[in-house]
């Protein structure tokens, strides 16, 4: 099938390179009108480069001998050789190119293998048969690269004799590309090196930072959302946290997790959402300005379902446990299925698999929501980067009630994604909480029992009140409050003062207290 490529001055709000043309997906996406973003499109330069690629930050510029004809097999063999994969934008090319074009292309080579992942992948997220027989007795083929993508062991489809390691399933699936980043984060065991820092402490000092650190991930997962904290609600949360990971994931624990979340279900409705949701503000007249519109709310079962058959997909396999924790929990929070909590229960299902994978130690929830917050920006540039390119593609209007109403189906905006950042994002909070927050917070602890210790062996008081000094102290710049002073610890004498404060400030020297 020849394309009509006139190539573009601007493709999707990007300027194309001067003296280059669009290439691969960008060249079926433009030329064959589909809807969908094409997160970093490929050009070809009318001149020789220096490098096989270049990469400009908004394109990847091949060197002029990759220029192909202008064929769209050519193009999808481009797109598949060269370019990272993006199910959305195939599966939408796909739909676009008539029946009978791909399965002349299939049966020009039927043996081939990449005509024969073209091919598999066409059937499988089109679910339609090609007037193509069955490739007969050939060699099985992967249809990832291991080298390049995270995958599972996969299944092989007897009629195209293709191995389908995919993370997921046409419902919902996640790609995970293998970075040099990835790669040596797995590489570092963090599992196995946040067991040895605990196996050099007795089991209760681990309980007691332990506890410790739930509730400053508690904390952060509320100040993420800029909420407060009441007291019921902090319990509501550590009661969810601290039974993640002994249920399988699936609707009804979905549910029953937001249940506990939420506590009062006077002002929202429990369950999959039956309305429209949005992120962002309203006008003054109360129109809708969406920053980011969850799926819509008839496709949330199909979704749902998909998330928790992929979770089931990964988890069976040998697939790293924050890999597949990024891919659950972003993917959920992008379908958004809740009417509220949805941004909580995210970080709530990072716990689960963690747990769930046997990843965090035994009662230890590594506090990830503190290095979120942390790291806010980069985190919520890692929610936008997915999240925000896809409002082009939503045709949504405001409605009278202040919400959005979507026109087109949108499902499939939700179906597959790219998690490669979110990955890399999540596993600098893991080794932060690993190297950083774990070790100062037993440390703290160790720090703590021993001027406890000396206090009450200097002056005879009650634990509370020696409890309350270390830690005006340490509000303070390691000095005793003057008010304190004169209030909770007026009965010491200033000798008494003097000891007490030597003692709390050569327990904690050298402690940071700023981290």
């Amino acid at each position: 099938m020849k394309l009509e490529l006139a190539s573009p001055a601007v493709f999707q709000e990007k300027h194309v390179p001067h003296d280059a043309s669009l290439i691969g997906m960008s060249a079926l996406v433009h030329s064959l009108n589909v809807e969908a973003p094409v997160r970093k499109p490929a050009c070809v330069s009318s001149q020789r480069i220096k490098q096989i690629k270049k990469d400009t930050g908004n394109w990847w510029i091949f060197d002029s001998k990759y220029a192909v004809e202008k064929t769209v097999d050519a193009h999808l063999v481009f797109a598949l050789r060269h370019e990272d994969l993006d199910l959305l934008v195939l599966k939408r090319i796909f739909m676009a190119i008539p029946e009978q074009e791909l399965a002349a292309y299939v049966r020009s080579a039927p043996t081939g293998p990449l005509v024969r992942r073209i091919w598999f992948l066409y059937e499988y997220l089109t679910e339609k048969v090609l007037d193509v027989p069955d490739s007969g007795k050939v060699s099985n083929v992967d249809l990832l690269d291991g080298d390049q993508y995270f995958v599972t062991s996969g299944m092989v489809s007897t009629r195209h004799r293709v191995r389908n390691n995919l993370l997921g399933t046409r419902r919902f699936c996640p790609v995970i590309r293998r970075t040099k980043t990835l790669n040596t984060f797995i590489e570092k065991q963090l599992s196995l090196r946040a067991q040895s820092i605990l196996n050099k402490v007795s089991p209760l000092l681990i309980a007691r930072a332990a506890s410790f650190l739930l509730l400053a991930d508690t904390q952060a997962s509320f100040a993420i959302e800029g909420e407060r904290l009441p007291i019921n609600t902090r319990e509501r949360w550590l009661k969810a946290v601290q039974q993640v990971g002994k249920h399988p994931l699936n609707k009804e624990e979905l549910n029953r997790l937001q249940s506990i979340l939420m506590g009062d279900y006077r002002f929202i409705n429990t369950g999959l959402r039956n309305d429209f949701v949005f992120l962002g503000k309203r006008t003054i007249d109360n129109e809708a300005l969406p920053e980011f519109i969850g799926a819509r709310p008839q496709d949330l079962d199909d979704l749902i379902d998909g998330l928790t058959e992929a979770n089931s997909i990964m988890g069976e396999s040998s697939l790293d446990a924050v890999l597949q924790a990024a891919a659950i929990a972003f993917g959920f929070v992008y379908i958004h299925p809740f009417d509220d909590g949805n941004g909580r229960l995210h970080r709530c299902l990072i716990h689960h698999t963690l747990a769930e994978k046997k990843f965090s130690p035994s009662g230890l929830v590594f506090p990830v929501s503190s290095v979120m917050l942390k790291w806010i920006d980069q985190y919520r540039t890692v929610l936008q980067s997915h999240s925000s390119p896809l409002m082009n593609f939503i045709q949504w209007v405001s409605t009278m009630r202040g919400n959005v109403e979507v026109r087109n189906d949108t499902a499939d905006l939700y179906r597959y994604f790219d998690c490669t950042d979110a990955a890399e994002f999540l596993y600098r909070c893991v080794e932060e909480t690993v190297e950083k927050d774990v070790p100062q917070e037993i440390d703290y602890l160790k720090r703590h029992d021993k001027a406890m210790q000396q206090i009450m062996d200097t002056v005879e008081m009650p634990n509370r009140m020696a409890e309350n000094f270390i830690m005006f102290m340490r509000q303070n710049d390691w000095k005793p409050p003057k008010k304190r002073r004169r209030d909770e610890f007026g009965k010491l004498i200033d000798e008494e003062v003097e000891k007490l404060q030597a003692i709390v400030q050569a327990a904690f020297d050298g402690f940071d207290v700023s981290k």
